[in-house]
């Protein structure tokens, strides 16, 4: 079995010891600067330092759940949906983006492993992933951190948003319900309102798009993904209710046709929840604390 530490380690000839085994893939850190690098992302920020919105920014207490299976082109859609510009992770509404995929690709890169998951060898992907392409194998057989890793900096993240009553696009697949419905439940005993908007393709532009994206993963892990997506759609009509909207992204758009599409849908729909009264009796309260703790 490859052990991370094999996977990152350096050699003067820039590669690792199992190189040839893994089909060419090499490492640009050792092992402890690689753990150094890690208690330096997951550190906790030093008290007095979290940023807190104020009772008149935008978007505070609100949560927008995006939803949506490995090529649906939710990321491209949420650019018009939540007016997000190219390389920016906060919208117009003033929520910030919360995405464990970003942080699993900038590790991917940063140890020289590529993004085309589809093309790595089996034992590879496994070890970065924490799945088997063969969709057998316990992730705790094959799972070598790094994708855990990356989720524990996008929660920690997460964290610090919602400590500050930061407004967030929560970006996810919704593969899971029982996860959503989890944190849905979290963040409104914490004072937010939530929202769900769920992008949704076929099957067959799925696997079309997949082979485009920048992160590739496997036929047959999209297909469950998507699968999962789509037998959980009536469950999260139920559980958001009013605050849940399907957008329809199977045909292809240039920039100019998206922008007719979806610049309804934000006007009418998300900003519209944005910038909307907070309805939430916890945030309600914290908001009238902190006008009278202005006043004196």
């Amino acid at each position: 079995m490859i052990k991370l530490k094999d996977l990152l380690e350096v050699s003067t000839t820039g590669k690792t010891k199992n190189s040839e085994e893994l089909g060419g893939y090499k490492g640009f850190v050792k092992e402890e600067d690689f753990d150094k690098y890690k208690k330096y992302m997951g550190r906790k920020a030093p008290k007095g330092s979290v940023i807190v919105e104020g009772v008149q920014d935008k978007g505070i207490f609100k949560a927008v759940f995006l939803a949506g299976g490995p090529g649906s082109g939710k990321t491209r859609a949420a650019r018009w949906i939540f007016g997000i510009p190219d390389k920016f992770n906060i919208s117009m509404s003033g929520m910030k983006m919360v995405n464990s995929d970003k942080d699993l690709k900038y590790l991917l890169k940063k140890y020289g492993f590529g993004t085309d998951l589809d093309k790595m060898p089996d034992d590879l992907f496994s070890h970065l992933t924490g799945t088997a392409k063969d969709l057998t194998s316990k992730p705790s057989d094959v799972d070598s951190g790094l994708r855990k890793f990356a989720k524990e900096l996008t929660k920690e993240r997460m964290r610090l948003y919602q400590q500050g009553k930061i407004g967030m696009i929560i970006d996810g697949t919704g593969h899971d319900f029982g996860k959503i419905h989890k944190m849905k439940t979290e963040l409104e005993a914490d004072g937010y309102d939530t929202y769900m908007v769920l992008v949704n393709t076929t099957l067959e532009v799925a696997q079309k798009r997949n082979q485009l994206r920048d992160r590739i993963l496997p036929p047959e892990l999209l297909k469950r993904s998507w699968t999962d997506v789509q037998k959980n759609i009536g469950s999260f009509q139920a559980l958001f209710k009013n605050n849940f909207v399907v957008v329809d992204n199977s045909k292809h758009l240039d920039d100019k046709q998206a922008e007719k599409k979806f610049v309804p849908l934000v006007s009418k729909v998300v900003r519209k929840f944005a910038n909307s009264p907070i309805k939430n009796k916890i945030a309600l309260r914290w908001v009238a604390k902190q006008k009278l703790l202005r006043r004196k």
